[in-house]
Formats: structure tokens, C-alpha cells, sequence
């Protein structure tokens, strides 16, 4: 029987046992995603890719949070760029992958973190963990949030969060579709580790092509519609007054002076 094998790098922690390789986001206190963790998880996601045996991935923060987003210091313009490049080169490979993907979720889950969660197959929370995409209160907008987020929850429920940046509870995302289910946190592992032993049960290959079959149309339209979202960022949004306005706020602990242009 082939054993676990456990990697740690600076930003992420990897275990790769028979069935299941599982990812934990590692940067305290809160698991922002930084450049370092994106080139990190990339390069996770593809090495569990071309291992046969692995049927599925779980992703979980460690500590007491999955993640608070990206980093905002990589928001200003002379890193943007690359930022979403790197970032959305994740989630285009968790899109992709063959894997079935499975996300467990306690304390902040917002921003990217959140778009992290979201584009997964299967999302299980805590109940009292917090969801949101609070972007637009920094003047910027979460590409993959507004590509995918109506396809999961709707268009209002979409707009809802996205255009007030509200935080919701995991009983909330799971009540609109954004998880599979919320949980109190005691359960969590557990709901999880069922989940992962039904899937670790089923074929690979079966498992593979099944998914391709559920996202074949979404696919198509995903990857165009991420595209131009990017687009529109750099673009646009970041030629604003405001967005700038809005990450420099931030990093310097104070309220946004918006000139609405």
C-alpha cells in the first residue's frame, strides 16, 4: 500500500495519501494568499494532477481561518498585473483539474479566499464562519466572483454581495448555494472525511470524466468571461482614481476619500 507523504513549503502544507491529496493554506494568522502561496499552490495542484491514484483534493486553512483573500498590498498598481495573472492561473487549474475538489471552510473565507472556495466542487462550512467579497469597499471588484458567483447563487444574491461587500455567515452561503452545506464547527472534519471515504470508494477515471461532462458548457463560458473580467481590471478599474484611493486606504489604516472617478 503506498504511503502518505507529507510536503511543507513556506505558504502551504501538502499530504498526498492513496485517494486523497489534501492542501492546508499556511500563513498565520489569517492564510492571505500572497504571491509566494499562489506560485506554491499552482504548483501543488499540478503535481497532484498527474498522480493516478488521487481522486480527489481537500483544501482547508490551518489554524482558525481558511483564508481572509488575497493580499492587498498586491492590488497596487505596479504588482496588480501579476497578481491576477498568478492568481487566476490557480483557479484555472482547479477549474481544470481531473481531481474532484473539496474545500472545507472555517472562520474568514472572504475575498479570494472566498473565489478560492467557490469555483471547488464541493464546499463544506461551520455554520458561524464568514463569507464575503468586500472588494468594492477597497474601489476594486473580485474578477472570479463576478464571472461565476450568479451561475452558483443567482444573479441577485450575486449583485447582493458583490455590490454591498457584505459578510455573510456559512449558514447563509449554504441557505443561497454558495456551500453544500454549513455545519457547527465540531462536525466540520467529520462531514468532511465521509464525504472524502464515499469519493475514495468510486473509480478516478469515472470521477474524471464525469466532471468534465458537468462543466463542459460552464467551461466555455468561465474562461471567456474570466478573461475579459481581467480585462476590465487592468483596463479600467485600475486607471481610476478610486481604486487606487481604495488599497491605499487600506494599507494605511484609514477611511477612503473616494473622488468618484
Amino acid at each position: 500500500m503506498a504511503m502518505a507523504t507529507e510536503t511543507q513549503i513556506s505558504r502551504i502544507i501538502t499530504e498526498v495519501q492513496p485517494s486523497v491529496a489534501r492542501i492546508s493554506l499556511h500563513n498565520a494568522p489569517l492564510n492571505v494568499i500572497d504571491l509566494q502561496m499562489m506560485d506554491e499552490l499552482a504548483q501543488a495542484v499540478s503535481e497532484i494532477e498527474g498522480r493516478s491514484e488521487v481522486s480527489a483534493i481537500l483544501i482547508s486553512g490551518y489554524g482558525g481561518s481558511f483564508s481572509a483573500g488575497v493580499d492587498v498590498a498586491a492590488h497596487t498598481p505596479d504588482k496588480v498585473e501579476a497578481m491576477l495573472s498568478k492568481f487566476h492561473a490557480v483557479i484555472r487549474a482547479l477549474v481544470s483539474t481531473t481531481k474532484v475538489t473539496i474545500v472545507a471552510v472555517n472562520g474568514h473565507c472572504l475575498g479570494g479566499g472566498a473565489e478560492l472556495a467557490m469555483i471547488c466542487d464541493l464546499v463544506y462550512t461551520t455554520d458561524e464562519a464568514q463569507w464575503g467579497f468586500p472588494e468594492i469597499k477597497l474601489g476594486c471588484y473580485p474578477p472570479v466572483a463576478v464571472t461565476a458567483l450568479a451561475a452558483l447563487v443567482g444573479q441577485k444574491h450575486a449583485a447582493d454581495l458583490i455590490l454591498t461587500g457584505r459578510t455573510i455567515s456559512g449558514s447563509e452561503a449554504a441557505s443561497i448555494g454558495l456551500a453544500n452545506r454549513a455545519v457547527p464547527k465540531d462536525q466540520l472534519d467529520g462531514v468532511v472525511e465521509d464525504v472524502l471515504k464515499q469519493v475514495s470508494k468510486l473509480s478516478s477515471a469515472t470521477l474524471a470524466t464525469t466532471k468534465k461532462a458537468i462543466y463542459a458548457w460552464d467551461c466555455m463560458h468561465f474562461d471567456k468571461g474570466l478573461a475579459r473580467a481581467e480585462k476590465i481590471y487592468l483596463d479600467e478599474l485600475m486607471k481610476t482614481e478610486d481604486a487606487r484611493e481604495g488599497i491605499n486606504a487600506f494599507l494605511e489604516k484609514r477611511e477612503p476619500q473616494w473622488k468618484c472617478k
